[in-house]
C-alpha cells in the first residue's frame, strides 16, 4: 500500500523550515498544496473509511482534522508565522474542542509521529479518570500491557506526579497509574518513514491499538465526576 507522502513532501517542509515567512510561502503555495496538503487530505480520507470499522466515535474529516499551516502567534514569543510540520487530529465526538482523548499524527522535517491519548485534561477530568482507575484496577493495566498496545507504542506515557495523589493509599494496587497527569501512547519514526509503503499500515495499526485506552479515558471523563473532599494535587 503506497503512502500519499513522497520525498517532495519532506523537501518542502525542510525548505519551509529554512524560509519561514509569508512572502516565501506565497511564492511556493502551489508546492505546499501539491506535496503537503493534498497528501494529508488523502490520508485523512482513507482513515475516515478505515476507522469506521474500529473507532466510529472519532471524527476523521479533512475540514476538522487537518491543522492549518498558519500559526497563532498572538500569545507566543515565537513569531514565526508558519508551522513546519503537517499534522492531523482525530477527536472524539461529544466533547468540547481540545478535550477528550483522540488520535494524532504528524509529518515533520525531522520525524514522523503517530499516537494519541489525552494531553491536557482539566482537574475535574483527572479526578474522574483517577476514580475510574482506582475502582476498576487492573483494567487499565490490562489495556496498556496488551500485546497490540506494546507492539504499537511500547508503554503508557505522559507527565506524572512525583507521588500518589492525595486521597489514595501509597500502596494502592494502581498507584503507578494514579500518578499520571496525561495518558499518551506514541511512537516516533524517522521523517522518511512517512514516504514508505509501511507508513499507512503502521498508522492504522497504531490507531487501532490505541482505541481501548481512548475509550477507557473518555468513558471516565463522560461520567459524572466525583466531588473531592480535598484539593487534589495535579
Amino acid at each position: 500500500m503506497s503512502s500519499p507522502f513522497t520525498p517532495k513532501t519532506l523537501a518542502f517542509l525542510r525548505a519551509l523550515k529554512r524560509n519561514n515567512d509569508r512572502d516565501w510561502f506565497r511564492e511556493h503555495k502551489d508546492e505546499y498544496e501539491r506535496h503537503v496538503r493534498v497528501p494529508m487530505v488523502q490520508a485523512i480520507e482513507r482513515l475516515a473509511v478505515d476507522m469506521k470499522k474500529f473507532a466510529p466515535e472519532l471524527t476523521a474529516d479533512p475540514k476538522k482534522s487537518l491543522y492549518r499551516v498558519y500559526r497563532d502567534t498572538r500569545f507566543s514569543e515565537d513569531k514565526t508565522p508558519l508551522k513546519t510540520n503537517a499534522a492531523a487530529v482525530f477527536p472524539p465526538r461529544g466533547f468540547p474542542k481540545h478535550e477528550g482523548a483522540g488520535l494524532y499524527f504528524e509529518v515533520a522535517p525531522g520525524w514522523t509521529w503517530i499516537g494519541g491519548g489525552l494531553y491536557m485534561p482539566p482537574s475535574s477530568t483527572l479526578h474522574a479518570i483517577r476514580a475510574r482507575i482506582a475502582s476498576s484496577h487492573p483494567r487499565l493495566h490490562r489495556i496498556v500491557t496488551a500485546p497490540a498496545f506494546k507492539k504499537a507504542v511500547g508503554e503508557l506515557n505522559g507527565d506524572q506526579l512525583s507521588r500518589v495523589p492525595l486521597g489514595y493509599a501509597k500502596d494502592h494496587p494502581a498507584a503507578h497509574y494514579l500518578r499520571f497527569k496525561q495518558y499518551l501512547g506514541f511512537k516516533e519514526f524517522p521523517a522518511d518513514f512517512a514516504t514508505k509503503a509501511e507508513f499507512y499500515p503502521t498508522l492504522l495499526a497504531t490507531f487501532r491499538a490505541m482505541v481501548p485506552l481512548l475509550r477507557f479515558v473518555n468513558d471516565a471523563a463522560r461520567a459524572e465526576p466525583p466531588t473531592p473532599l480535598w484539593k487534589e494535587m495535579r
